[in-house]
Parts: structure tokens; sequence; C-alpha cells
């Protein structure tokens, strides 16, 4: 038996030789796939997933590991961890002596390193031959990396019971915390674990786990005082959690998080957690609610717009409902947006100086080319203030703007915002203002934060930071969720906040008032909107320092008549605004303020007209307006003129009869016929009498506007039949105009009454059309007509 300790001695003699000098640095984590932990923005779990190999494995540095934890495992198992060379030559002997000599029950004289390296080489120690090699390789673990590194690696891979492998995978499934936080009582328990992670693991019953630990106590408590408070806590009952029981909270989320930082270990995230909890609730509650109604889905997605930190992100009412495709992220899933881009025309012309807040604007029947576009109650309201037309979301106005943007309009600005998957400009025409368009939730919401930042677009923002952790290299961090994207001005500050104060206008539904006992109703600054054919029902907006968007429909795309803005998403918005009202801050947040000093006066137009006022003008309202960009034109529809007391009629000028003065509206042609449509009763002002001189009249008003034909147009008539030749003469005329009379090169044609164009039978060549109203006043253009067959 001597001979033989002595030749085992002269082995590792000529082991370490070897090792020492010849054997290559191993690559000590190579081979061992590692888990991805995501953590809410107050640290607290919300996913561990499976390394590539299914085992929980998660690396750890020295320096984030409690103190008492690194103790108690040296002292379990290696206590001259520090001072060897990766071999304990006494504790060797001793086992050695036990096992071979005396032949008695195995002992282990393993170092630390040792266990590493029978881990990480998968050596099967029990034999002789396996025992050297595992000596062999703990000395060229030891030759090539420090002790730190070596004790990291352990850290990182020592069994903990079933596929749980490391003390950070190990502290985050058993106790739900992270290695730094581990207490003295839970130090003991996970020292002990290794040893025999079949029979010790949490997974089982916990009374050999406990009785390892109080044996290691008693060895510990000779060599060190306890305190009554560690005392105390050794006495209470062994807390464990089982795998079963790991988090897996935010799924939508985490998954979106996870590839954004793949080869990131630990990704600290921007979610609020309990705040995803309780939306998460509310959101389940309310489509249950509904089912009846039909509403069977929903997503939701809330941000801080001052950080673009994601608070909130919902991606379907049941991650595990297979039959509402639970799995579906609705946060990143192309929707139509219906007229939830409205804001954004309206900004746009707004910067381009088309429009203020109390522009006049037409709601009535219009055609662009071939698209001719209808209100969503199929109804027309006539003349509408542009806030009022982008509250009540009327079709025909938003789509009369966006054509007058031409090609710098809502298309130019959803490149610039870098929209995905966007086709080509004609395919959406101006469609794209009604939902024409595609967007993600995530998309839509970054255009309403880009208004609360005074038109600065910029990324969401899911992590604080991501760190990826090996040992033989620094901690790395990522820091956002697109880092390589940076902000990019799409409207002026000014734009965006005269834009938001007209969606605050909008107000809030009768069913969504929130309970008495609550806070005053938050402020928010929202819009609906609803696709075509019924499949998407939208409410986005801002409030104190959010953006939130809610979208309720279904994954498969089929429609259904609830699901409108206004009655399918706009209660579930607003119920999670009062879930959020206990926040005192949110009160005191708000965007104008936020964005400083701007350019935005307040102004006084006529409340009728929308311009600014006339010395006439009896009533005014107050505007944000732009100095140097907004509109200025003059109110010039109320007048005030001479009437004859003893006719009634209007005086003709240059006479002098007894008269008294009185102001009148002079609406132009179009939009009178528009207010008559409304049903909306304007009064104009009575006519002269017959016996004016045309000379004298014709020198006061405003002489009409031709609007068709267009002189730098080419018209085409065919020569089939003169039905199909004719072309339709309009203009709009003043408010005293009753008939508008057609000249072509100085022949009369006829006449028209108000907006009624006069039609005629075309010819080919190049005409002068002449318009002359009923009081001498006159326009003229180009006609171009060209016959084909």
């Amino acid at each position: 038996m001597t001979r033989r300790l002595g030749r085992v001695g002269l082995a590792l003699a000529l082991a370490t030789l070897l090792v020492w000098f010849l054997i290559p640095r191993p690559d000590l984590l190579g081979k061992h796939p590692l888990s991805q932990a995501v953590f809410d923005r107050d640290g607290s779990l919300l996913r561990l997933t499976l390394a590539s190999d299914d085992r929980y494995r998660l690396p750890v540095r020295l320096a984030a590991v409690s103190p008492e934890l690194v103790q108690a495992i040296l002292f379990h198992e290696d206590q001259y961890f520090w001072l060897h060379p990766g071999v304990n030559p006494i504790s060797l002997v001793r086992a050695a002596i036990q096992t071979f000599l005396l032949e008695g029950r195995r002992v282990g004289g393993s170092t630390l390193t040792m266990q590493l390296a029978r881990i990480h080489f998968d050596i099967h120690s029990r034999s002789l031959a396996g025992k050297l090699e595992q000596v062999a390789r703990a000395l060229q673990l030891e030759r090539h990396y420090s002790k730190t590194q070596l004790l990291e690696a352990y850290l990182l891979l020592a069994p903990f019971g079933g596929n749980v492998e490391g003390i950070a995978a190990a502290s985050l499934i058993y106790l739900g915390k992270e290695p730094s936080a581990i207490s003295l009582e839970e130090a003991l328990a996970l020292a002990v674990i290794p040893q025999s992670p079949a029979r010790r693991s949490p997974e089982h019953p916990l009374g050999e786990l406990r009785a390892a630990r109080d044996r290691l106590l008693e060895r510990w408590s000779r060599k060190h005082t306890l305190d009554q408070a560690e005392q105390a806590a050794l006495r209470l009952p062994m807390d464990f959690r089982k795998r079963s029981e790991l988090p897996f909270r935010a799924p939508h989320f985490t998954r979106a998080a996870l590839g954004a930082y793949r080869g990131r270990n630990r990704i600290f995230s921007t979610l609020d957690g309990n705040l995803q909890a309780d939306l998460e609730a509310l959101l389940q509650s309310y489509v249950k609610r509904n089912a009846e109604r039909g509403l069977q889905n929903a997503s939701a997605l809330l941000l801080d717009y001052d950080s673009m930190e994601v608070r909130t992100w919902i991606g379907s009412a049941d991650f595990r409902n297979v039959e509402l495709e639970g799995q579906v992220d609705g946060t990143s899933a192309k929707r139509s947006p219906g007229s939830a881009l409205k804001p954004f025309v309206y900004a746009l012309a707004i910067d381009r100086g088309l429009i203020h807040p109390q522009t006049m604007l037409a709601d009535a029947p219009q055609s662009f080319g071939e698209f001719n576009p209808e209100n969503f109650d199929g109804d027309f309201r006539g003349p509408i203030h542009a806030v009022d037309a982008l509250v009540d979301s009327r079709n025909v106005p938003a789509v009369g703007l966006a054509a007058q943007l031409g090609k710098q309009g809502l298309y130019d600005f959803l490149e610039r915002a870098r929209i995905s998957r966007l086709r080509e400009r004609d395919f959406y025409g101006l469609a794209s203002v009604l939902g024409g368009v595609e967007l993600t939730m995530q998309e839509l919401l970054e255009l309403y934060a880009m208004l609360g930042n005074g038109g600065l677009l910029r990324p969401l923002r899911i992590a604080h930071h991501a760190t990826a952790t090996t040992n033989t290299a620094s901690p790395t961090t990522t820091p956002t969720m697109t880092p390589t994207m940076t902000a990019t001005r799409l409207l002026s500050p000014e734009a965006s906040v005269l834009t938001l104060e007209m969606l605050e206008k909008n107000r809030r539904p009768s069913n969504t008032t929130g309970a008495p006992f609550m806070k005053p109703q938050l402020q928010a600054a929202w819009k609906t909107g609803t696709s075509h054919g019924f499949r998407d029902a939208w409410a986005v907006g801002l409030f104190g320092p959010y953006a939130l968007a809610v979208w309720v429909g279904h994954f498969d795309g089929h429609g259904d008549p609830a699901l409108t803005g206004r009655q399918a998403a706009a209660p579930l918005f607003f119920e999670m605004i009062d879930t959020l009202r206990h926040g005192a801050d949110i009160f005191e947040h708000h965007y104008a303020t936020a964005l400083g000093q701007l350019n935005l006066i307040e102004v006084d137009v006529c409340s009728v007209s929308g311009r600014l006022p006339g010395e006439h003008c009896p009533h005014r309202t107050a505007t944000g307006f732009i100095p140097g960009q907004s509109p200025i034109d003059r109110c010039d529809i109320h007048r005030r003129i001479e009437i004859e007391i003893a006719s009634g009629l209007r005086a003709c000028p240059g006479h002098s009869p007894p008269t008294r003065s009185q102001v009148y509206e002079f609406w132009p042609s179009d939009l009178l016929h528009l207010f008559t449509r409304a049903g909306i009763p304007r009064g104009t002002p009575p006519p002269y009498p017959p016996d004016c001189a045309l000379q004298s009249v014709a020198s006061f008003g405003i002489a009409p506007r031709i609007t068709t034909p267009n002189s730098e147009l080419l018209y085409h008539a065919r020569t089939t039949s003169n039905a199909t030749r004719q072309i339709g003469l309009s203009a709009i005329s003043d408010g005293d105009v009753k008939k508008l009379y057609w000249f072509l090169d100085g022949k009369l044609l006829g006449h028209s009454r108000g907006p009624n164009p006069f039609y005629w039978t075309a010819e080919p060549g190049q005409f002068t059309v002449l318009a002359v109203d009923d009081h001498g006043r006159s326009d003229s253009t180009q006609l171009r007509v060209d016959l084909i067959e």
C-alpha cells in the first residue's frame, strides 16, 4: 500500500509539472450557455430564462455576492481556498489514507478548484485515474486564472438541485432575491446544497437541508459570534420557493426585452412591476365585463414620455389563451389606427401656417380626384372650426387639410418618423389620413409622445441598462432598446403644444366619469380611432407625465360593429387613467410648462369666421397663435352697411335718403351654401334698389373668384356625346350676390346661382373665361380644351 501511495505522489508531481508548463489556458465558460434575467425598475424579477442546455445558470461578480454567503461556502467547502495552489496536499493525503490505506468510508479531499475542474471538464473522479485528472485540471485552472475568477466560476457552475446551477440562479429561484441580498441564515442553507444537491434541493422536503444547515451552523458558531437578530432568524422555519413558483410576469414585454438584449445576462428594465400588475388585472376585468358586447381582446402601452421609459406593456388580454392567440403581442402588430393619425395632419397644417385652432374649415361633400371621403356619421356639418373638426373627428376637413399639405404632408411625416414597412406614396393617397397606413402601437405612441416632447421624436426605452458578465471580461452595458436611433424633429414645439391643447378639448365619454370620491379628473389630450370595417378600436393620448395607448379588437382581423374607438377603447383608456390618479405628481406635470419658453401667444379672433377680427366683429374668442407663422387673414364677414329706413333696402352708394347703419354677415357663397345645407340660418344683407348704378355698386365688396376651370390644366372632352363634353364653370362669390354671369371670349354663355356650377358644352381651343356677379365685379381665367374620341 505504501508503494501505491508513493506512485500516486510521483504521478501528482509529474502532473503538476506538466500542467504548469505545457497545457494551455482552458476556456472556462465557453461551453456553459447562460440564462437571461429580466428585472423591473425596482429590481424585482420578471422572468428568468433557461440556458440553451435547459439549465438555469446566471453569472455573478464576487463583489455582487453577500460576504456572509461567500464565507459560508468557503467555510463549508474549502477553508484554505485563498492559500493552496489548487490542491490541498494535507486533505488529499488524509483522504488517500482513509480510502486506500485503511479502506474505510470514502472521504473527500477535493478543494473548491478541484470541484470546479470536475464540473467544467466533466471528470468522473471516483476512480484513481479520474482523481489524478481532477488534480491536474485544478492545477491547470490555478495556473491560468486568478482566485477571484475561479471562485466566480464555481459560483456559476455549482449544482443546486435539478437543473439549477450557480448561486445567482439558486438565490433568484429559491429565495426571489439577488445573491447580494442573502442573509446569514439563507447563506448557511445555500452553502450545503452543492455537496448533496439531489437530497438537499429545496424542491424536496426541507428536513435534510435543515439538518445539513444546522450541522454547518454548529461549526460556524465555534468561530463566529451570532447577534440576537441572526439567532432569531435561524430559529424561524426555512422559507424556500420552488422552480414552479418562478415569476413569469409581463410576458410580452420580457420577450421583447430578451430579443433586444441578446447576450445580456441581466436586463434592468424600465417596467413598473406593480403598475403592470394593476393595469393587467384592469384590462382583463374590462374584457370579461364586456365579453357579451363582443370585446374579447385588448392591448395597452404606457410610457413616461419625458424619459420615453416604458412603464406598462400588455400585449394581449391573456398570454396563455390559445383561442385568443394570446401570445401575439398587440403592441408590435401592424394595425390600422383609423382617425388616430388626424392630429398630425392638423399639427403639420399649423406648422405650415395654414390654420390655427379657430380657423374655419369646410365639412361638406368634396371630391379629391376619385376619392370621395365621408364622415363616420354619414352627415356634414358645414363650416366648422379646426379644433371642433379634430375633436369631433370629421373626416372631410382632415382630408382637405392633407390635400393642401401636398407632398410634404402626412406620408412624408411618417417617413421621417421611420414608420416601418411603408409602401409607396401612391398606394395610400389621401386615405392615409383616415387610417390607410398601418402602424404598430409602439410607433403610434411614439408619435403622440413626440407631441409632448415638443415635436422631437425619440425611441421607446425599455431598459436602464443590461449587463453581460463573464469570468474573463468586465461587465458590458447597453442603455436603451434601440441605441442607434437618434432623436428626430418632426414638428415645432409651438405646433405640438397647440395640437395637444386642441386634443384637450376632446370631452371624456359620459360612461367614463370615474368614481365621485376620487381626485379631480386628469386633463387628457387624447384621440380615438376606428379602422375601416370596425376591426380596430383605439384610444391614444397624453395625461400628466404619461403617454397611453389602448387597442381593442381581434388578432384575426374580423370586424365587429362594437369596435369603435369611443365606445370600446375610450372606457378602458380612462379606467387606466383613473387607476393612476393616486400619484399627486401627475397633476403637477404639463407638457407646455416642461417645454419652457415658446414662440406662442394668445390672440382674439372672430368667433364666427375664425380670422383676426375686423372692426365690426361683434363676438371674439381667444386662440393660440404662432407669430409670424399662423394665418393673419382679417375677417371681412362682418360689414357695416347703410339701410334705407323707408324701403328697408340697401342704400345706393352716394345717395343720402334717411338711412340707418347695421352690421351684416357677408359669407362667401360656398360657406353660405354649407350653412344652408347644415340647417344653420345665416342672415344675408338686403339687395340694392333696382335703380342703383352698377358702376357705383361694383366698387364695394369682394369680386368673385373662379375655382374651375384651372388655368394650369388641359381639359379633355369626349366627342361621343354632349354629356361627356360638358365642363363645369364655378366660382366663389360675395355674400350679397344672387347671380353669376359667365362669358367665353366675351360671349355670354348664361348664368348660375349661388355655388351651383354652369355647365358648358366644350369645344376645342383656348379661351378666356369671365365671371361677372350681379354687382358688376368680375374675375377671369384661361381654359384649354382638347377633344378626344
